[in-house]
């Protein structure tokens, strides 16, 4: 799959402004284009075609980009479909529903070339793995068993969906790190990806607690977050997790990691 055998519905309230980004992804030989000034008819359109990235802004005429991405991942034909936010918008109330619900980029205003560029071909590899397409498969991942931890059901979701394109299936899921503890006591996992913001045990007293107390000291453990305050990310890193991922997620970034830390723990 190529970048120009996208399609791709743009949902932006200003001409000006889908003029601008529609014309770029046309300089990319991206022609499949739907444009929208809001969201309840690029919803509707959604009800007859499964475009493969949205790209919105975050404040429509009708609802916000949020309320739109989580209407998207309520409906199971278009829980996969990647998200792209464009938007000058820096508040955390609106930002951080976009990330929880696994939004794939967000490109403020105006957006860099090279980071769109980049997004688009994130979601071109991700499609084409969603539909089979993964050639760098590896037979080993198959038998992997992997805990993702997360309190967002929408985030486990994504998480989910990347490990199950390069064929990881094995997957347990853990709202908390109080939970997640609880199913370590039964079960050995290869990899745990969490987040850190949680109730009861978060993802930094988790981290503590596997590496102090659990008989699963050297699993691999990514922690994916959307937490801005370097104190507690450095505390992370003095707790040895193996990588602190920020939200929104690059999806080929995600996937390239975790090939590399499971192949890595194979070969110790």
């Amino acid at each position: 799959m190529d970048l120009k055998d996208l399609l791709i519905l743009l949902v932006e309230p200003s001409r000006v402004q889908r003029n601008i980004i529609a014309g770029h992804l046309r300089s990319l030989g991206i022609n499949d284009v739907e444009e929208f000034s809001e969201a309840a008819p690029a919803l509707e359109r959604m009800e007859h075609i499964t475009p493969d990235v949205v790209m919105s802004a975050m404040h429509l005429p009708d609802m916000t980009g949020s309320e739109m991405v989580n209407t998207m991942r309520m409906r199971p034909e278009l829980a996969d479909v990647t998200f792209f936010l464009i938007s000058s918008e820096t508040l955390y109330r609106y930002l951080e529903p976009i990330r929880q619900a696994g939004a794939t980029a967000i490109l403020p205003k105006p957006f860099d070339p090279e980071d769109m560029l980049k997004a688009l071909e994130s979601a071109v590899h991700f499609v084409a793995d969603r539909n089979g397409g993964d050639e760098e498969h590896d037979d080993e991942f198959d038998e992997l068993a992997v805990l993702v931890v997360d309190d967002s059901q929408l985030s486990r979701n994504y998480i989910e969906r990347i490990l199950q394109s390069i064929g990881i299936h094995n997957i347990r899921e853990a709202k908390d790190g109080a939970e997640a503890l609880q199913l370590m006591k039964v079960q050995v996992f290869d990899l745990v990806i969490t987040d850190y913001n949680m109730p009861n045990i978060d993802g930094l007293e988790l981290v503590h607690h596997i590496r102090q107390y659990t008989t699963q000291q050297a699993v691999p453990i990514i922690v994916v977050t959307s937490e801005q305050n370097q104190e507690p990310l450095k505390a992370f890193e003095n707790e040895g997790v193996s990588a602190v991922c920020s939200k929104p997620l690059s999806y080929d970034m995600l996937k390239t990691l975790i090939r590399h830390l499971i192949k890595e723990q194979h070969m110790i």
